[in-house]
């Protein structure tokens, strides 16, 4: 449908005498319209159906023809709208102890982080999902298997969804790293997306990982997915998604047993519909969608 609104001249008059008063509201009597908006039912795009809809529109409120408003993560059209939740791991031994993880196996789940685990799968028990994708990682791993208790579709691990690599730090409680390699720890906390090592960039590198797996998992046949991950991998995914730069990584924070949630349409362009969501640690809240 195209809509056209028509002009209105309305002419203003001050301080006039009557007689000038009396001719300028004739030629008003004249010239004055009133306001209209005229619309025909085709345009050059022709009629919007119902299949436009589903392929064409953008996500950001069918914002139709406004190119940029919204970022295709994939570059290629799906098979189907997708949704994903992006789950993170509970609580871990180095989480306690205030440890860099980063890419290290050695840091497990602890029995609070079990048990966050297992608040997560009754949360999600009620929604079904084509395929669990996790990261290989212990303590995502073992986040998975427990989550993914009594299912019986497939479980996936993928090495992109595996975590930064922090090369030196990892293992380090961060009262030490910060005494110990105080320029390197810094630039980690306060200006992450430019924090090297032998001219690695971790976090960029992440970015790059970020984007491989929402490939992976984009592409996979089905229409509902569970990602189970870490910390900053949460943070990637979620910024690529969006369509931010590493600059914004801690600009997004989420906490162990935090889920998220992502719909994306055939044209693999985002849509961040709940960010963090934490009420079933506290209760015996359950997600319907």
């Amino acid at each position: 449908m195209v809509c056209e609104a028509l002009s209105l001249t309305i002419p203003f008059f001050t301080n006039l005498a009557s007689k000038d008063a009396k001719l300028a509201t004739n030629r008003y009597n004249l010239c004055r319209s009133t306001p209209r908006i005229r619309c025909s039912s085709s345009s050059a795009e022709g009629p919007v159906t119902a299949d436009k809809l589903e392929n064409d529109y953008a996500l950001t409120g069918t914002a139709y023809d406004f190119e940029r408003g919204t970022i295709s993560i994939t570059r290629e059209s799906l098979s189907s709208p997708k949704k994903v939740i992006l789950v993170r791991h509970g609580l871990s031994t180095w989480n306690e102890e205030g440890r860099v993880q980063g890419s290290s196996n050695l840091s497990v789940l602890t029995e609070a982080g079990v048990k966050q685990a297992e608040r997560c799968r009754y949360a999600l028990a009620k929604m079904h999902f084509d395929k669990c994708f996790s990261s290989p990682i212990s303590r995502a791993k073992t986040t998975a298997e427990v989550l993914w208790q009594g299912r019986e579709e497939p479980l996936v691990f993928l090495d992109s969804l595996k975590e930064a690599h922090l090369f030196f730090l990892e293992g380090m409680k961060n009262v030490d790293a910060k005494v110990i390699y105080p320029k390197e720890y810094i630039t980690w906390r306060e200006d992450p997306a430019n924090f090297y090592v032998n001219g690695v960039y971790p976090l960029r590198r992440l970015w790059a990982t970020a984007r491989d797996a929402w490939r992976e998992i984009l592409f996979t046949p089905g229409e509902s997915f569970l990602v189970v991950t870490h910390k900053s991998i949460v943070r990637a995914l979620i910024c690529t998604a969006l369509g931010l730069p590493p600059e914004r990584f801690r600009s997004i924070d989420v906490n162990n047993g935090g889920i998220s949630t992502f719909v994306f349409n055939k044209r693999g362009e985002a849509m961040l519909k709940s960010l963090n969501m934490t009420a079933h640690m506290y209760s015996d809240h359950v997600y319907l969608s």
